[in-house]
């Protein structure tokens, strides 16, 4: 089972080293260690007591009875307390690690991952993580550790029997695990997969509900997530079998174990140099403890399995180095205003996504000053939307990009997008009140400020007839148009203030006939205060609005020869 050195960091990550740990380890051998001691020390005083010594001989053994019984239970407390304590505590080091990971990422480095797929990796598949201590190393330490224990205290009193017990302790591990291999390792590795696929039939299917019902496409949507579910289902089924017939492996094994003890045992019972009755009912019980403490071998083992499947999926969801067109934040400068030079300053520049060798965008020199209204025009899928995400650092570049007479690769890209601003399509509206959507662009702003902003993007009325301020927006935005939408994402720009606008098709989501209004009113609001407005579209835009046009065609951005009337 060879792990790729991505999944490999995020399997060391999620491994606790810590005190609480290792508590929790010893803990756990001496829980299983009473188990076998207490059924060695009740086998030896039943047999004993049938011989009816004096209950000075028994007391030691009843004393030990209580013992183990009590440690057993108290141990196995302290071990649950201690190693899960650590389990999640770890976890959240994997959460923080992840995160770390996918915020350089997002949005263009996170490629074509659908929804359901990061949603997976991010509790599905991290909340596995916390396997690998619980169910694989730990069983297997504890349960390797007290097997020879457990051969070694038999062979003080029969080496016969020590080397049977021996021999089926390996013979069921071996056998066991190919056992259980055979049948469900593969449905062991494809459980996270299923999972995913799950999520993402489901996710497509409620979030496009009322389209699925309007088109007639319902059944067959809904057919989708029956059969994503039910392959999830043959996947668990199959797992379960595996873990059965490794069961069914162990109690083979620990009844010849049993046999063997007594075949090896009775013979010296009784005899010069031989054992005892006793002891012949240790020998032979004591394989019957120790077996119950291996069963989680094959269960680790297959565990192992699913972990490792999730810690791939993990590192490839979030990998430890982006991609070289994803922007390494290294800068720790501020962009500091400069009134002589360009707001924005671009030359020989090229984009590309990742993953693509060929550049999606180009743009041979392009110089934008303060309060300038720039308009870029092109078709859908000239590159439009790349150029936005150039500008803003979602996306790195090969050339010379300035802003303010600084280059952005020294400024870092969390500068970049404090001094640039992008609205886009589809802004993203959090499922919480007017209010706090706009408290995210700046979380000192009062009551006043909020509802003078929201009057500059003309929504003072349609906020009057909702309730003010607390009026909620639903989840994504689903309780206000796109029309309105694009005003409140406008509104949180103006409040966090930003020197540079960057409008991604705003009238995208808007009917015909108000499209015009939005955009005047959006470059109104956006344009005061010397603010440079820079308008994505391709639809017409009326004469007088922006400075400037700007045109993508074939992936190379250029002056448009069609100037704006001034």
């Amino acid at each position: 089972m060879r792990v790729q050195s991505g999944a490999r960091a995020v399997l060391r990550t999620a491994q606790p080293r810590t005190a609480s740990w290792f508590a929790g380890m010893a803990f756990g051998i001496l829980a299983a260690f009473s188990t076998v001691a207490l059924l060695a020390t009740s086998a030896f005083l039943i047999t004993r007591a049938a011989e009816q010594p004096p209950i000075l001989f028994l007391s030691m053994a009843v004393v030990g009875v209580r013992a183990f019984a009590l440690g057993r239970a108290v141990f196995r407390y302290l071990e649950r307390l201690a190693s899960h304590d650590a389990a999640f505590r770890q976890l959240e080091v994997v959460r923080v690690d992840l995160l770390r990971r996918l915020i350089p990422l997002a949005p263009d480095g996170l490629g074509r991952r659908r929804r359901g797929s990061l949603l997976s990796a991010l509790v599905s598949d991290v909340d596995e993580l916390q396997n690998l201590p619980l169910r694989v190393v730990q069983p297997l330490v504890t349960s390797l550790g007290i097997a020879a224990i457990a051969v070694w205290a038999v062979a003080l009193l029969s080496p016969a029997a020590a080397g049977g017990l021996a021999l089926c302790l390996i013979a069921a591990f071996v056998l066991g695990t190919l056992a259980s291999s055979s049948v469900a390792a593969s449905a062991e590795r494809s459980i996270a997969p299923h999972r995913s696929a799950l999520a993402d039939a489901l996710l497509d299917y409620l979030g496009g509900l009322d389209v699925l019902i309007a088109y007639g496409a319902e059944p067959e949507a809904r057919a989708r997530v029956i059969a994503a579910d039910r392959a999830l289902t043959r996947a668990l089924t199959r797992r379960a079998g595996g873990a059965g017939l490794a069961a069914a492996v162990l109690s083979l094994f620990s009844g010849l174990a049993v046999v063997w003890a007594l075949i090896a045992g009775i013979p010296a019972v009784g005899v010069a140099g031989g054992i005892s009755g006793p002891a012949l009912a240790v020998i032979a019980l004591v394989p019957l403890a120790v077996f119950e403490i291996l069963a989680a071998v094959p269960l680790a083992v297959g565990a192992w399995r699913q972990v490792k499947s999730s810690a791939s999926r993990v590192s490839d969801v979030a990998p430890s180095i982006a991609p070289p067109e994803v922007p390494a934040d290294t800068g720790d400068q501020v962009v500091r205003p400069d009134s002589a030079a360009p707001v924005i300053q671009l030359r020989d520049v090229a984009v590309r996504w990742p993953g693509r060798p060929d550049p999606a965008l180009v743009v041979p020199r392009l110089r934008v000053q303060r309060g300038e209204r720039i308009l870029v025009e092109g078709p859908s899928g000239s590159g439009k939307t790349t150029f936005a995400h150039l500008l803003v650092r979602f996306l790195d570049h090969d050339g010379l990009y300035e802003l303010s007479g600084q280059d952005v690769r020294r400024v870092g890209s969390d500068a970049v997008r404090m001094a640039v601003g992008l609205c886009e399509q589809t802004p993203y509206l959090f499922d919480e009140s007017v209010r706090q959507n706009l408290l995210f662009a700046r979380d000192t702003a009062t009551d006043d400020e909020l509802l003078d902003v929201l009057e500059r993007v003309g929504l003072a009325d349609w906020l009057e007839s909702r309730g003010g301020l607390d009026a909620r927006v639903g989840e994504r935005g689903a309780l206000v148009s796109g029309g309105q939408a694009q005003r409140i994402a406008l509104a949180r720009a103006l409040l966090h203030d930003f020197p540079v606008l960057v409008f991604d098709e705003p009238t995208a989501n808007v009917e015909a006939d108000l499209a015009d209004t939005l955009l005047r009113d959006l470059l109104r609001a956006g344009g005061r205060e010397e603010r440079t407005i820079v308008l994505i579209s391709h639809a017409d835009v009326p004469p007088g609005l922006v400075d400037r046009r700007l045109r993508v065609r074939d992936g190379i951005l250029t002056e448009s020869a069609r100037r704006s009337a001034e």
